[in-house]
């Protein structure tokens, strides 16, 4: 004897739509993306500061100058690869209480200025008691 059993029926999820709607966006992403070039290098502009002329001098700084090829001098005294913070250290020591100025080139790197900075904090200089000209190459 056979008895009547109702017909169980799978839910069935429409793939071919999907698909259809999947391969919509996949288009619209790969059209709608922007490509761009890597770059190398992060240029940074540094601001610059024009002088103004004034007759009176309040104090009288020395000058950590570096050019563009990251060369330091330090008051006139050329100073040697990886030895600012002990130099920075004998020119406090001879001279108490003399304050610095940093006077770099445009076109040195960020990362050599960072250096500087970083010597200058190993020194126990703070670098907001230092401040920096930038001056344009050739003048």
């Amino acid at each position: 004897m056979r008895f009547h059993r109702p017909k169980t029926t799978r839910s069935q999820v429409a793939v071919i739509p999907m698909i259809d709607i999947l391969f919509v966006l996949l288009v619209f992403f790969i059209v709608s993306t922007a490509f761009k070039k890597p770059r190398d290098t992060l240029r940074i502009e540094l601001p610059t500061v024009h002088q103004i002329p004034s007759d009176k001098v309040t104090d009288t700084r020395s000058v950590i100058a570096v050019d563009a090829l990251g060369k330091i001098t330090l008051d006139s005294l050329a100073v040697p690869e990886g030895l600012l913070e002990s130099y920075l250290i004998a020119y406090q020591k001879q001279n108490p209480g003399r304050k610095l100025e940093l006077e770099a080139d445009k076109k040195l790197p960020l990362e050599r200025l960072l250096g500087i900075w970083d010597a200058l904090t190993k020194a126990g200089i703070e670098i907001k008691d230092v401040p920096a000209r930038i001056k344009l190459s050739g003048s």
